[in-house]
Protein backbone atom coordinates (compact mmCIF):
# COMPACT_ATOMS: atom_id res chain seq x y z
CA UNK A 1 0.00 0.00 0.00
CA UNK A 2 3.15 2.64 0.89
CA UNK A 3 5.31 1.54 -1.94
CA UNK A 4 5.01 4.69 -3.85
CA UNK A 5 6.25 6.62 -1.09
CA UNK A 6 9.24 4.15 -0.79
CA UNK A 7 11.45 5.22 -4.08
CA UNK A 8 12.30 8.68 -2.36
CA UNK A 9 9.88 9.53 0.83
CA UNK A 10 11.24 13.20 0.98
CA UNK A 11 10.44 13.66 -2.79
CA UNK A 12 7.11 11.88 -2.68
CA UNK A 13 3.58 12.18 -1.37
CA UNK A 14 -0.19 10.96 -1.09
CA UNK A 15 -1.31 12.06 -4.33
CA UNK A 16 -5.13 12.42 -2.72
CA UNK A 17 -3.96 14.43 0.34
CA UNK A 18 -0.28 16.18 0.43
CA UNK A 19 -1.13 18.89 2.45
CA UNK A 20 -2.26 16.90 5.74
CA UNK A 21 0.89 14.76 5.07
CA UNK A 22 2.93 18.17 5.51
CA UNK A 23 1.15 18.74 8.52
CA UNK A 24 1.71 14.96 10.15
CA UNK A 25 5.29 15.09 8.63
CA UNK A 26 5.08 18.47 10.64
CA UNK A 27 3.69 17.21 13.70
CA UNK A 28 6.76 14.60 14.05
CA UNK A 29 8.81 16.09 13.88
CA UNK A 30 7.99 18.81 16.70
CA UNK A 31 7.64 15.81 18.78
CA UNK A 32 11.63 14.93 18.44
CA UNK A 33 12.09 18.01 20.38
CA UNK A 34 11.04 16.16 23.41
CA UNK A 35 14.23 14.27 23.53
CA UNK A 36 15.81 17.56 23.97
CA UNK A 37 13.44 18.84 26.90
CA UNK A 38 12.01 21.06 24.38
CA UNK A 39 8.32 20.35 24.16
CA UNK A 40 5.16 21.88 25.24
CA UNK A 41 1.19 21.78 24.25
CA UNK A 42 1.36 25.01 23.15
CA UNK A 43 4.33 26.37 20.83
CA UNK A 44 5.60 28.92 18.54
CA UNK A 45 7.01 26.97 16.38
CA UNK A 46 3.85 27.41 14.36
CA UNK A 47 2.11 30.30 13.69
CA UNK A 48 4.98 32.33 15.50
CA UNK A 49 4.41 34.36 17.46
CA UNK A 50 0.69 33.24 18.89
CA UNK A 51 1.45 30.30 18.80
CA UNK A 52 -0.36 26.78 18.42
CA UNK A 53 -2.31 24.63 20.81
CA UNK A 54 -1.18 21.14 19.68
CA UNK A 55 -4.04 19.23 21.47
CA UNK A 56 -6.61 21.27 19.90
CA UNK A 57 -4.84 19.54 16.71
CA UNK A 58 -5.19 15.85 15.29
CA UNK A 59 -0.64 16.42 16.60
CA UNK A 60 0.13 12.77 16.19
CA UNK A 61 1.86 13.55 19.96
CA UNK A 62 1.64 9.36 20.72
CA UNK A 63 3.11 8.56 17.69
CA UNK A 64 5.38 11.03 17.48
CA UNK A 65 7.53 10.63 20.64
CA UNK A 66 6.90 6.90 19.93
CA UNK A 67 8.83 6.78 16.58
CA UNK A 68 11.07 9.85 17.36
CA UNK A 69 14.34 7.71 17.39
CA UNK A 70 13.09 6.78 13.24
CA UNK A 71 12.34 10.78 12.78
CA UNK A 72 15.96 11.99 14.46
CA UNK A 73 18.01 9.27 12.25
CA UNK A 74 16.36 9.24 9.02
CA UNK A 75 13.59 12.53 8.89
CA UNK A 76 9.39 12.74 9.38
CA UNK A 77 8.75 11.79 5.26
CA UNK A 78 10.77 8.12 6.23
CA UNK A 79 8.59 7.79 9.90
CA UNK A 80 5.21 9.19 7.90
CA UNK A 81 5.70 6.04 5.66
CA UNK A 82 6.49 3.86 8.09
CA UNK A 83 3.74 4.48 10.29
CA UNK A 84 0.86 4.94 7.72
CA UNK A 85 1.40 0.87 7.34
CA UNK A 86 2.03 0.43 10.37
CA UNK A 87 -1.03 1.43 11.61
CA UNK A 88 -3.28 -0.74 9.68
CA UNK A 89 -0.49 -3.68 10.15
CA UNK A 90 -1.34 -3.15 14.29
CA UNK A 91 -4.58 -2.74 13.59
CA UNK A 92 -4.81 -6.33 11.95
CA UNK A 93 -2.76 -7.98 14.33
CA UNK A 94 -4.36 -6.44 17.61
CA UNK A 95 -7.79 -7.49 16.34
CA UNK A 96 -6.38 -10.61 15.29
CA UNK A 97 -5.41 -11.50 18.84
CA UNK A 98 -8.84 -10.57 20.58
CA UNK A 99 -10.72 -12.83 17.99
CA UNK A 100 -8.23 -15.81 18.33
CA UNK A 101 -7.43 -15.98 22.05
CA UNK A 102 -10.01 -13.87 24.01
CA UNK A 103 -13.21 -14.77 21.55
CA UNK A 104 -11.38 -18.11 21.27
CA UNK A 105 -12.44 -18.45 17.56
CA UNK A 106 -10.71 -20.57 14.95
CA UNK A 107 -7.31 -18.85 13.77
CA UNK A 108 -8.58 -18.71 9.92
CA UNK A 109 -11.72 -17.02 11.61
CA UNK A 110 -9.83 -14.52 13.29
CA UNK A 111 -7.34 -13.71 10.60
CA UNK A 112 -10.11 -13.22 8.01
CA UNK A 113 -11.68 -10.83 10.61
CA UNK A 114 -8.43 -9.18 12.08
CA UNK A 115 -7.61 -8.50 8.22
CA UNK A 116 -10.80 -7.05 7.96
CA UNK A 117 -9.93 -3.97 10.66
CA UNK A 118 -6.74 -3.61 9.38
CA UNK A 119 -7.55 -2.77 5.95
CA UNK A 120 -11.18 -1.95 5.04
CA UNK A 121 -11.84 0.61 2.69
CA UNK A 122 -12.49 2.86 5.58
CA UNK A 123 -9.27 2.61 7.05
CA UNK A 124 -7.03 2.51 3.85
CA UNK A 125 -9.14 6.15 3.60
CA UNK A 126 -7.72 7.12 6.43
CA UNK A 127 -4.20 6.21 5.72
CA UNK A 128 -4.35 9.88 3.27
CA UNK A 129 -2.54 11.75 5.92
CA UNK A 130 -5.01 10.99 8.95
CA UNK A 131 -2.64 8.39 10.89
CA UNK A 132 -4.49 10.21 14.64
CA UNK A 133 -7.61 8.07 12.64
CA UNK A 134 -5.71 4.72 12.02
CA UNK A 135 -3.65 4.64 15.11
CA UNK A 136 -6.08 2.48 16.70
CA UNK A 137 -4.22 0.08 17.62
CA UNK A 138 -5.22 -0.17 21.41
CA UNK A 139 -8.63 -0.33 20.48
CA UNK A 140 -8.28 -4.16 20.77
CA UNK A 141 -6.51 -4.41 24.36
CA UNK A 142 -8.94 -1.51 25.58
CA UNK A 143 -11.85 -4.13 24.64
CA UNK A 144 -10.02 -6.60 26.22
CA UNK A 145 -9.59 -4.86 29.21
CA UNK A 146 -13.14 -4.49 29.60
CA UNK A 147 -14.42 -8.02 28.42
CA UNK A 148 -12.14 -9.67 31.03
CA UNK A 149 -13.60 -7.32 34.25
CA UNK A 150 -16.81 -8.68 32.75
CA UNK A 151 -15.76 -12.03 32.23
CA UNK A 152 -13.54 -12.79 35.36
CA UNK A 153 -14.54 -11.67 38.87
CA UNK A 154 -10.82 -10.98 40.14
CA UNK A 155 -8.21 -8.39 39.20
CA UNK A 156 -10.54 -5.50 39.07
CA UNK A 157 -8.31 -2.92 40.29
CA UNK A 158 -5.17 -4.47 38.60
CA UNK A 159 -6.92 -4.79 34.87
CA UNK A 160 -8.87 -1.18 35.88
CA UNK A 161 -5.08 0.21 36.40
CA UNK A 162 -4.43 -0.37 32.73
CA UNK A 163 -7.34 -0.24 31.16
CA UNK A 164 -7.32 3.27 32.46
CA UNK A 165 -3.29 3.75 31.43
CA UNK A 166 -4.42 2.44 27.69
CA UNK A 167 -6.81 4.99 27.61
CA UNK A 168 -4.16 7.39 28.25
CA UNK A 169 -2.34 6.43 26.06
CA UNK A 170 -4.79 6.20 23.26
CA UNK A 171 -5.81 9.76 23.81
CA UNK A 172 -2.26 11.03 22.79
CA UNK A 173 -2.35 8.89 19.44
CA UNK A 174 -5.85 9.45 18.13
CA UNK A 175 -8.03 11.34 20.86
CA UNK A 176 -11.21 10.93 18.44
CA UNK A 177 -10.32 7.08 17.89
CA UNK A 178 -10.45 7.07 21.79
CA UNK A 179 -14.29 8.98 21.57
CA UNK A 180 -14.93 6.74 18.78
CA UNK A 181 -13.96 3.63 21.27
CA UNK A 182 -15.59 4.47 24.54
CA UNK A 183 -19.12 5.32 22.53
CA UNK A 184 -18.92 1.65 20.58
CA UNK A 185 -18.16 -0.12 24.32
CA UNK A 186 -20.95 1.67 25.71
CA UNK A 187 -23.73 0.61 22.66
CA UNK A 188 -22.29 -2.93 22.79
CA UNK A 189 -22.28 -3.49 26.24
CA UNK A 190 -26.10 -2.39 26.42
CA UNK A 191 -27.19 -4.37 23.51
CA UNK A 192 -25.32 -6.97 25.05
CA UNK A 193 -27.01 -6.83 28.42
CA UNK A 194 -30.30 -6.59 27.13
CA UNK A 195 -29.59 -9.51 24.61
CA UNK A 196 -27.83 -11.86 27.02
CA UNK A 197 -29.49 -10.60 30.23
CA UNK A 198 -26.11 -12.05 32.25
CA UNK A 199 -26.52 -11.99 36.03
CA UNK A 200 -25.66 -8.33 36.02
CA UNK A 201 -25.45 -8.87 40.13
CA UNK A 202 -22.02 -11.16 39.48
CA UNK A 203 -20.80 -8.35 36.80
CA UNK A 204 -21.00 -5.33 38.02
CA UNK A 205 -19.18 -4.93 40.99
CA UNK A 206 -15.78 -6.22 39.01
CA UNK A 207 -16.85 -4.30 36.32
CA UNK A 208 -17.74 -0.77 38.20
CA UNK A 209 -14.95 -1.71 40.77
CA UNK A 210 -12.16 -1.70 37.08
CA UNK A 211 -14.17 0.55 35.39
CA UNK A 212 -14.07 2.96 38.35
CA UNK A 213 -10.27 3.15 38.76
CA UNK A 214 -10.03 3.25 35.20
CA UNK A 215 -11.39 6.88 35.21
CA UNK A 216 -9.48 8.03 38.40
CA UNK A 217 -6.61 7.38 36.20
CA UNK A 218 -7.58 8.86 33.64
CA UNK A 219 -8.76 11.81 35.25
CA UNK A 220 -5.32 11.91 36.72
CA UNK A 221 -3.58 11.59 33.85
CA UNK A 222 -5.78 13.42 31.31
CA UNK A 223 -7.00 16.63 33.33
CA UNK A 224 -4.51 19.33 32.83
CA UNK A 225 -4.24 17.85 29.04
CA UNK A 226 -7.60 18.72 28.39
CA UNK A 227 -7.93 21.54 30.20
CA UNK A 228 -4.81 22.86 27.52
CA UNK A 229 -7.29 21.43 25.09
CA UNK A 230 -10.30 23.20 25.67
CA UNK A 231 -9.31 25.98 28.02
CA UNK A 232 -5.48 26.80 27.84
CA UNK A 233 -3.57 29.07 25.50
CA UNK A 234 -5.02 29.34 21.63
CA UNK A 235 -7.70 27.02 22.49
CA UNK A 236 -10.81 26.96 20.48
CA UNK A 237 -14.70 26.68 20.76
CA UNK A 238 -16.98 24.87 18.44
CA UNK A 239 -16.39 22.65 15.49
CA UNK A 240 -14.18 23.67 12.22
CA UNK A 241 -15.80 21.10 10.61
CA UNK A 242 -19.47 21.20 9.59
CA UNK A 243 -21.05 17.58 10.79
CA UNK A 244 -23.95 18.56 7.48
CA UNK A 245 -20.51 18.17 4.82
CA UNK A 246 -18.80 15.53 6.58
CA UNK A 247 -21.79 13.09 6.77
CA UNK A 248 -21.96 9.27 5.09
CA UNK A 249 -23.92 9.21 2.50
CA UNK A 250 -27.13 6.04 2.55
CA UNK A 251 -25.76 5.21 -0.99
CA UNK A 252 -22.23 4.75 -0.15
CA UNK A 253 -22.41 2.09 2.28
CA UNK A 254 -23.30 -0.56 -0.80
CA UNK A 255 -20.67 1.21 -2.40
CA UNK A 256 -17.36 -0.02 -3.48
CA UNK A 257 -14.70 2.35 -2.21
CA UNK A 258 -12.01 4.19 -5.23
CA UNK A 259 -9.10 2.71 -3.29
CA UNK A 260 -10.46 -0.91 -3.48
CA UNK A 261 -9.80 -2.93 -6.08
CA UNK A 262 -13.20 -3.72 -7.37
CA UNK A 263 -13.84 0.47 -6.87
CA UNK A 264 -14.87 3.14 -9.60
CA UNK A 265 -14.08 6.71 -9.50
CA UNK A 266 -17.62 7.42 -9.73
CA UNK A 267 -17.96 6.19 -6.31
CA UNK A 268 -16.14 9.25 -5.05
CA UNK A 269 -18.93 11.56 -5.36
CA UNK A 270 -20.64 9.69 -2.21
CA UNK A 271 -17.71 10.97 0.09
CA UNK A 272 -16.88 14.47 1.29
CA UNK A 273 -13.12 13.71 0.03
CA UNK A 274 -10.78 10.61 -0.70
CA UNK A 275 -9.70 10.13 2.88
CA UNK A 276 -13.56 9.73 4.32
CA UNK A 277 -14.52 6.60 2.15
CA UNK A 278 -15.62 5.70 6.07
CA UNK A 279 -18.93 3.85 4.93
CA UNK A 280 -17.83 2.26 1.73
CA UNK A 281 -18.51 -1.25 2.89
CA UNK A 282 -20.06 -2.87 -0.36
CA UNK A 283 -23.08 -4.85 -0.75
CA UNK A 284 -21.73 -8.18 -0.13
CA UNK A 285 -20.35 -7.60 2.81
CA UNK A 286 -23.42 -6.17 4.28
CA UNK A 287 -25.54 -9.26 3.07
CA UNK A 288 -23.17 -11.66 4.56
CA UNK A 289 -23.28 -10.11 7.62
CA UNK A 290 -27.14 -10.04 7.76
CA UNK A 291 -27.25 -13.53 6.51
CA UNK A 292 -24.77 -14.25 9.43
CA UNK A 293 -26.77 -12.56 12.22
CA UNK A 294 -29.74 -14.59 11.42
CA UNK A 295 -28.24 -17.72 11.12
CA UNK A 296 -27.06 -17.07 14.45
CA UNK A 297 -29.32 -15.08 16.09
CA UNK A 298 -29.62 -16.91 19.42
CA UNK A 299 -25.55 -15.74 20.13
CA UNK A 300 -25.64 -12.61 21.79
CA UNK A 301 -22.35 -11.46 20.96
CA UNK A 302 -23.62 -11.32 17.06
CA UNK A 303 -27.09 -9.73 17.79
CA UNK A 304 -25.17 -7.13 19.72
CA UNK A 305 -22.30 -6.31 17.27
CA UNK A 306 -25.08 -5.97 14.55
CA UNK A 307 -27.62 -3.96 16.50
CA UNK A 308 -24.73 -1.16 17.01
CA UNK A 309 -23.55 -1.31 13.70
CA UNK A 310 -26.99 -0.36 12.23
CA UNK A 311 -27.19 2.64 15.04
CA UNK A 312 -23.61 3.80 14.43
CA UNK A 313 -24.66 3.39 10.51
CA UNK A 314 -27.31 6.14 11.81
CA UNK A 315 -25.12 8.49 13.50
CA UNK A 316 -22.71 8.62 10.74
CA UNK A 317 -25.64 9.76 8.07
CA UNK A 318 -25.45 13.26 10.27
CA UNK A 319 -27.78 15.59 10.86
CA UNK A 320 -29.94 15.84 7.66
CA UNK A 321 -29.68 12.13 5.52
CA UNK A 322 -28.19 12.44 2.12
CA UNK A 323 -29.15 10.09 -0.58
CA UNK A 324 -26.70 9.68 -3.88
CA UNK A 325 -25.54 13.59 -2.90
CA UNK A 326 -28.78 15.08 -2.60
CA UNK A 327 -29.10 16.29 0.85
CA UNK A 328 -33.27 15.59 2.02
CA UNK A 329 -35.19 17.18 4.71
CA UNK A 330 -35.37 13.91 6.78
CA UNK A 331 -33.41 14.70 9.72
CA UNK A 332 -30.83 12.25 10.78
CA UNK A 333 -30.31 10.75 14.54
CA UNK A 334 -27.02 12.62 14.84
CA UNK A 335 -29.24 16.09 14.75
CA UNK A 336 -30.23 14.88 18.09
CA UNK A 337 -26.34 14.90 19.34
CA UNK A 338 -25.38 18.00 16.87
CA UNK A 339 -23.78 20.79 19.26
CA UNK A 340 -23.22 19.05 21.82
CA UNK A 341 -20.11 19.34 23.87
CA UNK A 342 -17.45 16.83 22.15
CA UNK A 343 -20.28 16.27 19.74
CA UNK A 344 -19.51 19.30 18.38
CA UNK A 345 -15.81 18.61 17.31
CA UNK A 346 -17.01 14.96 15.84
CA UNK A 347 -17.08 14.04 11.65
CA UNK A 348 -20.64 12.14 11.85
CA UNK A 349 -19.14 9.78 9.05
CA UNK A 350 -16.73 8.16 10.58
CA UNK A 351 -18.83 7.00 12.93
CA UNK A 352 -19.03 4.38 10.70
CA UNK A 353 -15.25 3.67 11.37
CA UNK A 354 -16.27 2.51 14.45
CA UNK A 355 -18.75 -0.57 12.97
CA UNK A 356 -15.16 -2.04 11.36
CA UNK A 357 -14.38 -4.24 14.43
CA UNK A 358 -18.08 -4.99 14.59
CA UNK A 359 -18.85 -6.47 11.51
CA UNK A 360 -15.54 -8.18 11.36
CA UNK A 361 -16.18 -10.36 14.77
CA UNK A 362 -19.36 -11.24 12.83
CA UNK A 363 -17.76 -12.49 9.89
CA UNK A 364 -14.74 -13.96 11.75
CA UNK A 365 -17.83 -15.76 14.09
CA UNK A 366 -19.81 -16.95 10.58
CA UNK A 367 -16.65 -18.76 9.35
CA UNK A 368 -15.80 -20.57 12.59
CA UNK A 369 -19.17 -21.48 12.77
CA UNK A 370 -18.22 -23.09 9.49
CA UNK A 371 -15.53 -24.31 10.36
CA UNK A 372 -17.03 -26.49 13.17
CA UNK A 373 -20.25 -27.43 11.44
CA UNK A 374 -20.43 -30.15 8.54
CA UNK A 375 -18.30 -30.41 5.01
CA UNK A 376 -20.53 -28.47 2.98
CA UNK A 377 -20.89 -25.50 5.39
CA UNK A 378 -16.83 -25.58 5.57
CA UNK A 379 -16.70 -24.88 2.03
CA UNK A 380 -19.68 -23.03 1.21
CA UNK A 381 -19.36 -20.02 3.48
CA UNK A 382 -15.46 -19.22 3.48
CA UNK A 383 -15.85 -19.53 -0.35
CA UNK A 384 -19.32 -16.82 0.14
CA UNK A 385 -17.06 -14.21 2.62
CA UNK A 386 -13.80 -14.63 0.54
CA UNK A 387 -16.35 -13.54 -2.33
CA UNK A 388 -17.48 -10.69 -0.86
CA UNK A 389 -13.98 -8.98 0.40
CA UNK A 390 -11.83 -9.56 -2.22
CA UNK A 391 -13.54 -7.15 -4.05
CA UNK A 392 -12.62 -4.46 -1.13
CA UNK A 393 -8.82 -5.72 -1.08
CA UNK A 394 -6.52 -2.55 -0.69
CA UNK A 395 -4.78 -1.03 -3.48
CA UNK A 396 -1.71 0.56 -3.39
CA UNK A 397 -1.93 4.71 -1.71
CA UNK A 398 -1.64 7.33 -5.19
CA UNK A 399 1.40 9.08 -4.51
CA UNK A 400 2.74 12.20 -6.78
CA UNK A 401 6.09 13.65 -6.60
CA UNK A 402 6.65 17.24 -4.82
CA UNK A 403 9.50 19.64 -4.45
CA UNK A 404 12.31 18.44 -2.29
CA UNK A 405 13.12 20.25 0.87
CA UNK A 406 15.96 22.84 -0.14
CA UNK A 407 19.53 22.08 1.35
CA UNK A 408 19.51 25.30 3.01
CA UNK A 409 17.59 23.48 5.44
CA UNK A 410 18.59 19.74 4.98
CA UNK A 411 22.45 20.79 5.28
CA UNK A 412 22.14 23.39 8.17
CA UNK A 413 22.95 26.70 5.84
CA UNK A 414 19.61 28.17 7.91
CA UNK A 415 22.00 28.40 11.07
CA UNK A 416 23.81 31.61 9.35
CA UNK A 417 19.95 33.05 8.69
CA UNK A 418 18.60 32.79 12.01
CA UNK A 419 19.31 31.49 15.68
CA UNK A 420 17.69 28.55 16.93
CA UNK A 421 14.22 28.89 17.60
CA UNK A 422 14.47 32.47 15.90
CA UNK A 423 11.50 32.76 13.27
CA UNK A 424 12.12 32.19 9.53
CA UNK A 425 9.34 33.52 6.69
CA UNK A 426 9.09 31.01 4.21
CA UNK A 427 8.18 33.29 0.75
CA UNK A 428 5.14 32.78 0.00
CA UNK A 429 3.88 32.42 3.83
CA UNK A 430 2.45 28.73 4.35
CA UNK A 431 -1.46 28.51 4.75
CA UNK A 432 -4.63 26.51 4.79
CA UNK A 433 -3.64 26.63 0.47
CA UNK A 434 -0.75 25.82 0.74
CA UNK A 435 1.16 24.36 3.57
CA UNK A 436 4.04 22.64 2.07
CA UNK A 437 6.43 25.02 3.48
CA UNK A 438 6.06 23.59 7.00
CA UNK A 439 8.28 20.46 5.48
CA UNK A 440 11.34 23.27 5.70
CA UNK A 441 10.90 23.63 9.53
CA UNK A 442 9.87 19.52 9.85
CA UNK A 443 13.48 18.53 8.22
CA UNK A 444 15.28 20.63 11.07
CA UNK A 445 13.51 19.37 13.48
CA UNK A 446 11.48 21.98 13.81
CA UNK A 447 14.11 24.02 15.30
CA UNK A 448 13.42 27.59 13.99
CA UNK A 449 9.79 29.08 14.16
CA UNK A 450 6.98 29.57 11.45
CA UNK A 451 4.60 32.02 10.79
CA UNK A 452 1.01 31.71 9.83
CA UNK A 453 1.03 27.44 8.46
CA UNK A 454 -2.24 25.00 8.38
CA UNK A 455 -3.74 24.54 12.02
CA UNK A 456 -6.70 24.89 14.16
CA UNK A 457 -6.93 28.13 16.18
CA UNK A 458 -9.37 30.55 17.55
CA UNK A 459 -9.49 32.85 14.56
CA UNK A 460 -13.37 32.56 13.88
CA UNK A 461 -15.80 34.85 14.44
CA UNK A 462 -15.90 35.13 18.68
CA UNK A 463 -12.97 33.18 19.10
CA UNK A 464 -14.15 29.82 17.28
CA UNK A 465 -12.40 27.40 15.99
CA UNK A 466 -10.93 28.29 12.68
CA UNK A 467 -8.13 26.49 9.89
CA UNK A 468 -5.32 28.85 9.89
CA UNK A 469 -5.06 33.09 10.42
CA UNK A 470 -6.15 35.70 8.80
CA UNK A 471 -2.89 36.69 6.47
CA UNK A 472 -0.97 40.07 7.96
CA UNK A 473 -0.21 42.43 4.56
CA UNK A 474 2.58 41.80 3.64
CA UNK A 475 2.01 38.21 3.52
CA UNK A 476 -0.90 39.24 1.34
CA UNK A 477 1.16 41.06 -0.68
CA UNK A 478 3.83 37.97 -1.18
CA UNK A 479 0.83 35.84 -1.95
CA UNK A 480 -0.79 38.36 -4.59
CA UNK A 481 2.28 38.42 -5.94
CA UNK A 482 3.29 34.46 -6.63
CA UNK A 483 -0.67 34.67 -7.84
CA UNK A 484 -0.48 37.04 -10.63
CA UNK A 485 3.19 36.34 -11.25
CA UNK A 486 3.38 39.91 -11.12
CA UNK A 487 5.42 41.88 -8.67
CA UNK A 488 2.82 44.64 -7.65
CA UNK A 489 3.28 48.34 -7.52
CA UNK A 490 4.60 48.71 -3.72
CA UNK A 491 3.66 51.94 -1.86
CA UNK A 492 4.86 53.41 1.39
CA UNK A 493 2.30 51.72 3.26
CA UNK A 494 3.82 48.59 2.11
CA UNK A 495 6.97 49.26 3.45
CA UNK A 496 5.32 50.22 6.91
CA UNK A 497 3.75 47.53 7.15
CA UNK A 498 6.76 45.47 6.28
CA UNK A 499 8.79 46.80 9.11
CA UNK A 500 5.44 46.11 11.84
CA UNK A 501 5.16 42.39 10.48
CA UNK A 502 9.07 42.17 10.89
CA UNK A 503 8.94 42.92 14.30
CA UNK A 504 5.66 40.75 14.93
CA UNK A 505 6.82 37.79 13.73
CA UNK A 506 10.41 38.44 15.26
CA UNK A 507 11.77 37.49 11.91
CA UNK A 508 15.15 36.75 11.44
CA UNK A 509 15.17 36.36 7.47
CA UNK A 510 12.63 35.66 4.53
CA UNK A 511 13.56 32.84 2.05
CA UNK A 512 12.71 31.79 -1.05
CA UNK A 513 13.25 28.50 -3.02
CA UNK A 514 13.74 27.84 -6.19
CA UNK A 515 10.76 26.69 -8.47
CA UNK A 516 8.52 28.31 -5.98
CA UNK A 517 5.11 29.20 -8.11
CA UNK A 518 5.94 33.11 -9.06
CA UNK A 519 9.18 32.78 -8.00
CA UNK A 520 10.43 35.96 -10.11
CA UNK A 521 7.81 37.91 -8.53
CA UNK A 522 7.79 37.22 -5.40
CA UNK A 523 12.01 37.71 -5.98
CA UNK A 524 11.57 41.03 -7.34
CA UNK A 525 8.98 42.29 -4.79
CA UNK A 526 11.55 41.77 -1.77
CA UNK A 527 14.00 43.06 -4.03
CA UNK A 528 12.43 46.17 -4.14
CA UNK A 529 11.40 45.77 -0.50
CA UNK A 530 14.32 44.83 1.53
CA UNK A 531 17.65 45.09 -1.13
CA UNK A 532 18.98 42.51 -2.98
CA UNK A 533 18.49 39.15 -2.14
CA UNK A 534 21.81 37.18 -1.03
CA UNK A 535 21.94 33.39 -2.59
CA UNK A 536 22.76 30.94 -0.29
CA UNK A 537 22.81 27.08 -1.26
CA UNK A 538 19.74 26.48 -3.38
CA UNK A 539 17.59 29.84 -2.04
CA UNK A 540 16.98 33.22 -2.02
CA UNK A 541 17.56 35.21 1.49
CA UNK A 542 16.77 38.21 2.81
CA UNK A 543 17.62 39.37 6.08
CA UNK A 544 15.14 41.17 8.01
CA UNK A 545 16.18 44.56 9.47
CA UNK A 546 16.58 45.02 13.09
Amino acid sequence: MTRGLWPDPAGRALGLNPDDQALDEWFLAYATRAYRGDFAFVTGALNAPEGVNILGNASLIGLGLLFAPLTLAFGAPVTFAVVTGFNLAANGAGWYLLFARTAGLHRIAALVGGAFCGFAPGMVSQSNGHLHMTAAWLAPPIVWCVVMLAREQRRAVRRGLLLGGLAAAQFFLGEEVLFLTVITLGLFCLAFAATARPALRTVLPTLGTGLGVALAVVVALLAYPLWVQFRGPQSASGGVFGPAFFSADLKSFTAISPLSLAGGESAAQLASGPAEYTSFFGAPVLVVVLGATVWMWRRPSVVACTVVSIVLFALSLGPHIVVGHHRTDQRGPYALLDGLPVFEWALPARFALAAIPLLAFVVAQVVHAALTQTETLKLLVPVAVTASLVPLAPLPLPTVPRAPVPKFFTEGYWRGCAPRDGTIVPVPLPDSQDPQAMRWAAATGVAFATPQGWFIGPYGDGGHAAVGIFPRPTSRLLQRAAVNGTAPALTDADRVALRRDIAYWHASCFVLADGQKGAGALKSTLDALLGPGERVADVWIWRAPR
